[in-house]
């Protein structure tokens, strides 16, 4: 199954800048025997919980098919502006500047078990974002599932720090 999924990475070389070699989901999602695979693999990984909560945008398409496998409902983290009501928000700090991401104010009951769920774990920098935007929010967060894993750029350890156990299909 793993292979399966791996065959279905692609990896582009140059993108979105020199030197940055990019791994394109964009197979994976096209075929439907890949794509099954990945969401069957993801809901093996998973420990009991109560909400997924996906990371925009790939986080989405992973995340909801997960969460219908699995009969579970399944909230969204946003870039800022996108969510009508109120919301929450944490920002931090990327390489060069910050970001913001958002969650609905009401979207997650006292102490909810959530699952993160996002396409590709790299510097972990966005997914540590969702991790502390969920506990403000009243989440227990102790696990987060992705699709691909890039282990050399140390984004496990920052999750691991976070008391967050990270999990991937893929490592590469």
């Amino acid at each position: 199954m793993t292979d399966l999924v791996a065959r279905h990475i692609r990896a582009v070389p140059d993108f979105p800048k020199p030197g940055i070699l990019f791994r394109d989901l964009s197979p994976l999602l096209a075929s439907a025997e890949a794509f099954q695979a990945t969401t069957a693999a993801l809901a093996a990984l998973a420990e009991p919980f109560d909400l997924i909560a996906g990371i925009e945008a790939r986080g989405f398409l992973f995340g909801a098919a997960l969460a219908q496998s699995m009969q579970r409902g399944m909230v969204i983290v946003r870039k800022p502006g996108k969510l009508p009501g109120a919301t929450i928000a944490h920002d931090y700090a990327l390489e060069y500047g910050t970001d913001r991401l958002e969650l609905l104010a009401d979207a997650i009951p006292q102490g909810a078990r959530v699952l993160l769920v996002d396409d590709v774990l790299a510097t972990g920098g966005t997914a540590e974002a969702a991790i502390h935007l969920l506990r403000k929010a009243g989440a227990a967060v102790a696990q987060a599932l992705f699709v691909l894993e890039l282990p050399d750029l140390g984004g496990a350890a920052r999750l691991v720090a976070r008391q967050v156990s990270p999990s991937a299909v893929v490592r590469m």
